[in-house]
């Protein structure tokens, strides 16, 4: 096939095409791109019969030997869609997480940037000469549209846009391209970036151009980090601090140094609902240095992430504020990645590849040789230790702003409460007394339930049959907006049953609560209450998040009410009290970090009370108060709670002890899983006898979901890559049954 650039050709180049499989394949590079090709440029390619789009992984590169090879077609933008290093982080994450490289590239790169979009074009029209006079007067006879745009553009002080002068003037394009071949009007063509920096996503935000002074303890952590971009060598740093002890300014202050010295930054955020506050406070302190801010999460359309990508491969912003997949943003000259509450869930991507924000920053910066800085009031166990080990610098702030007081932590056993209650114990008498209290003040509230819908399942009194989804092995959850049971795992939506599917008892009772139930509890108990619930249902509209976050800090709420959403980094001043209504359902998880996730939760939501100048008051409702994650949250003693939790991880082998992976087996037929998982792991035991310590196959906790039956494996090992190595052939040729698909996660933080 020939190229576009001539027949001679020079050099050669390794191009990975994004439908070509896990492989690179070298090409030959025309004479018109020898100069300019570089490493991360999308270009386009013949892959056997068909062209494809592929990303250079490098150039120049070696010619196979005895291969006649075919020639790079096109290029399809000038600059690179990936860096260097993304690209060499694509191939440690393809071969630590054992996944493809496509898969890879599949989420590294924006599906519009593979696609090959076009960027919107914006033309504008100049006036290059005007024809001497005799022509004009024949060109006002002939073609006066004409002579009235060389009169219009001849009468203006700058370009026009070409398709407001077509409109204006009643032009046709073909008019006006004879005007262009004429050599009578110029015509400029650049491209129009939507620049998702310009997003509203602050807006509302009323964030202080100037920050507060800091205190000794975010100087100390600002010069530790400092000496650490100053030396221009991969360093890792762990910013422990407390709940309110201004990790934020930290941040902020860093990168400030980052672009004024010319670099760049990536600001990682586990919650798209940390995003306005976080954007509305970066603008404003880098407004004085001229720095756009671009913003990155799922709630962006697929436009908007394609303009976004590209503004920041052209090198016009330098900072980026996003979710985990900011993480391999196109930046320039980058310098700083952070990583802010870092011990959260959801920097772990739940399909393949199934890699984790937090530990793919720590290796992109070690591939730069720049530094990271990982930030948490209750760090992972895991970070934790390499803080211990001193293989990341400790920097620790114990200190909230202007010393502040950590809030009151009250604890309320449920058991006892539901012996005073009269009907309704959802709420305990102190968390109703203390709403009652703030609403008298003028002062706000939130509230915390990590479960959505209004009751969570219907259940028979006389046959006991519970409501299940067909497709999934869990109870349908009642949502009495539009009166339906849905199932959270699939989204199977069906009409609210009056009747008992079983037996046809009119009996049914929906048993349990969630968000939706705690709000009519609410709104019958305090009328005058404004009221916001933040959860999935509530947050399907594009930006609601930032008008609820923004209307509550304005002072439109007196409570907020959500889930994991509210949970972490918000930073509202009028909060003096906080309840968190079950503490014990992440206790209740088949999870070995259940203890774990149960203390950073409850220090994080409680760290939302009390941040401005009012002290603030936690109320815990549980019916386990003696655990220890509760115990240890009640007096903030994250220490304490690691040693122990530590010792038992040591006990039994458990991460951050040994690395953990999970090997799930689904398909149809429940007998072809547990067939397939069982010869599995014996054909591994006899190949490769000790190559790990293997758990299963058990079913999994959702031993069904999308009529998908469900078995899982685990392997305890000290080493990924040297598990790998010895595992991913042997998969390859044995586990081929298109009836049985497995997924491996590597480092897995999902038991279910």
């Amino acid at each position: 096939m020939p190229n576009l650039f001539g027949e001679i050709e020079l050099g050669v180049a390794e191009v990975v095409p994004f439908d070509g499989g896990a492989r690179a394949y070298s090409y030959s590079v025309p004479a018109g791109l020898a100069k300019t090709l570089q490493v991360g440029q999308l270009v386009r390619v013949p892959l056997g019969g068909r062209v494809s789009l592929g990303v250079v992984w490098k150039y120049p590169a070696e010619a196979p030997a005895n291969t006649k090879l075919r020639s790079v077609i096109l290029l399809e933008y000038e600059q690179p869609v990936l860096t260097p290093d993304c690209c060499r982080l694509a191939e440690w994450m393809a071969g630590y997480y054992g996944c493809s490289l496509n898969s890879v590239l599949e989420t590294v790169l924006p599906a519009a940037v593979r696609k090959g979009v076009r960027p919107v074009l914006q033309r504008s029209l100049t006036l290059a000469k005007l024809p001497e006079k005799e022509v004009l007067e024949k060109m006002r006879r002939k073609a006066p549209r004409q002579a009235e745009a060389l009169d219009f553009l001849s009468a203006q002080k700058g370009p026009v846009e070409r398709a407001k002068l077509i409109a204006g003037l009643g032009m046709s394009q073909s008019a006006v391209d004879a005007l262009i071949k004429q050599g009578l009007v110029h015509e400029e063509a650049r491209v129009l970036w939507r620049e998702a920096y310009k997003n509203p996503f602050a807006e509302g935000e009323v964030v202080p151009a100037a920050g507060h002074k800091l205190n000794p303890e975010q100087v100390a952590a600002v010069e530790s980090a400092a000496q650490s971009l100053a030396k221009k060598t991969f360093h890792t740093h762990l910013l422990h601090g407390v709940t309110g002890s201004g990790k934020t300014e930290v941040y902020v202050a860093l990168i400030r140094q980052v672009v004024a010295a010319g670099g760049s930054a990536i600001f990682l955020v586990p919650e798209v609902a940390l995003t306005p506050q976080t954007v509305g406070r970066l603008r404003s302190r880098l407004a004085d240095l001229g720095v756009k801010v671009v913003v990155w999460h799922s709630h962006l359309s697929a436009g908007e992430r394609f303009d976004a990508w590209m503004a920041m491969s052209l090198g016009q912003s330098r900072v980026v504020v996003g979710a985990r997949s900011a993480v391999f943003a196109p930046l320039h000259d980058l310098r700083l990645i952070i990583v802010d509450e870092e011990h959260e869930p959801s920097f772990k991507q739940g399909e393949t590849p199934m890699y984790h924000g937090r530990d793919v920053a720590v290796m992109r910066a070690s591939l730069l040789g720049i530094t990271c800085v990982l930030g948490s009031a209750t760090p992972s166990l895991e970070t934790w230790r390499n803080a211990q080990a001193g293989r990341y610098i400790l920097n620790t702030m114990a200190k909230r702003v202007d010393d502040r007081p950590m809030p009151a932590f009250r604890i309320v056993d449920m058991r006892r409460e539901i012996l005073h209650s009269k009907g309704q114990h959802m709420l305990s008498r102190e968390l109703v007394q203390g709403l009652r209290e703030r609403l008298e003040k003028r002062e706000q509230a939130i509230l915390f339930l990590n479960r959505r819908g209004h009751s969570r399942s219907l259940v028979c009194p006389d046959c006991g049959a519970v409501v299940q989804c067909p497709r999934c092995s869990v109870a349908l959850t009642l949502h009495r907006e539009d009166d339906t049971a849905r199932c959270h795992l699939c989204n199977h939506q069906e009409k609210a049953p009056v009747l008992c599917p079983q037996c046809r008892s009119p009996k049914v009772r929906w048993k349990g609560y969630g968000t939706q139930k705690v709000e009519e509890t609410l709104t019958h108990l305090f009328p005058r209450a404004r009221v916001a619930r933040m959860d999935a249902d509530t947050m399907s509209k594009k930006d609601r998040f930032r008008e609820i976050l923004s209307d509550f800090r304005a002072g439109k709420y007196d409570i907020l009410l959500g889930t994991q959403m509210i949970a972490k980094g918000l930073d509202f001043p009028r909060v003096t009290l906080v309840g968190i209504i079950d503490a014990d359902l992440s206790l209740q998880l088949p999870d070995f970090r259940a203890s774990e996730r149960t203390f950073q939760l409850l220090t994080q939501v409680a760290g939302r009370a009390g941040r401005g100048d009012l002290e603030g008051v936690v109320v815990v409702q549980t019916f386990q108060p003696a655990t220890d994650p509760i115990q240890f949250a009640k007096r903030l003693d994250f220490l304490g709670f690691a040693s122990a939790e530590l010792e038992r991880r040591t006990e039994f082998g458990y991460p951050p002890c040994r690395h953990l992976i999970r090997h799930v087996f689904r398909g149809r037929s429940v007998d072809k899983v547990n067939f397939v998982a069982d010869a599995w792991v014996q054909e591994l035991n006899r190949l490769h006898p000790g190559l790990a310590e293997i758990r299963g196959p058990a079913p999994c906790p959702f031993e069904k979901i999308q009529d998908q039956h469900r078995v899982h494996l685990w392997y305890f090992v000290s080493g990924v890559k040297s598990f790998l190595a010895a595992m991913l052939p042997l998969r390859a040729k044995f586990l081929c049954d298109e009836e049985v698909i497995d997924v491996l996660d590597v480092d897995a933080q999902d038991c279910a």
